[in-house]
């Protein structure tokens, strides 16, 4: 479950990625034009303490890029080069915004939805002390099987920043599909979302035990 806070940050997730999504080898759209949120979906950390969160954004008239992001409490160690910008969040504070390949959590995360088909987070907005379910804006699914056993994904060993953007570890490798109008088609077992506007899924990302 993933529970949100009606806060305001600044800049918001949308202007930090206005930013940075230019300077990323794999981004394909035009530079200096404002982002917007197409669709997106959420993982669990089980610890509860990183926010992960899968943006489907569009510049201009380009093509919808997928940006998974973390969001933490405190910097990352060893991920410097990750970092897309900090944010004041009203509720929770100073927030640190990672491109989250090189996040272990979100490797975790990614591996689980993929390989055991765990599926996105519930999403919970805080209305009046209470919790009000959000509906989900957009659908996913995986051809891993439900019963299949997760292995220990651990800390990425290796990222390759390209389209599809690889995500190395000791025992499984993921690739996440950045440009998604490219007809990709990832091996091994592989997740596919749709949206409104998309209603054939298209694959998002993909996982191969090593």
């Amino acid at each position: 479950m993933a529970l949100l806070h009606r806060a305001t940050l600044r800049p918001t997730k949308l202007e930090l990625l206005t930013e940075w999504l230019p300077g990323q080898g794999w981004y394909d759209g035009p530079a200096g034009v404002e982002v917007v949120r197409v669709a997106g979906y959420r993982f669990d950390d089980p610890a509860g303490e990183v926010g992960i969160e899968t943006l489907l954004v569009r510049a201009g008239d380009g093509p919808v890029h997928q940006v998974p992001l973390t969001y933490r409490g405190a910097p990352l160690d060893g991920a410097d080069d990750r970092l897309v910008g900090t944010t004041a969040h009203s509720v929770l504070g100073r927030r640190w915004v990672y491109d989250a390949c090189g996040d272990p959590v979100y490797a975790a995360a990614l591996a689980a939805a993929i390989l055991t088909g765990s599926g996105q987070a519930q999403e919970y907005v805080e209305v009046d002390g209470g919790q009000e379910r959000r509906a989900p804006t957009m659908a996913i699914d995986s051809s891993g099987a439900d019963d299949a056993e997760l292995p220990e994904v651990g800390t990425p060993r290796r990222v390759v920043d390209a389209d599809p953007t690889l995500i190395v570890t000791d025992t499984v490798e993921l690739a996440v599909v950045r440009r998604l109008d490219r007809g990709t088609s990832p091996a091994g077992a592989v997740l596919t979302g749709s949206w409104e506007g998309q209603s054939t899924p298209l694959p998002l990302a993909s996982a191969i035990r090593r």
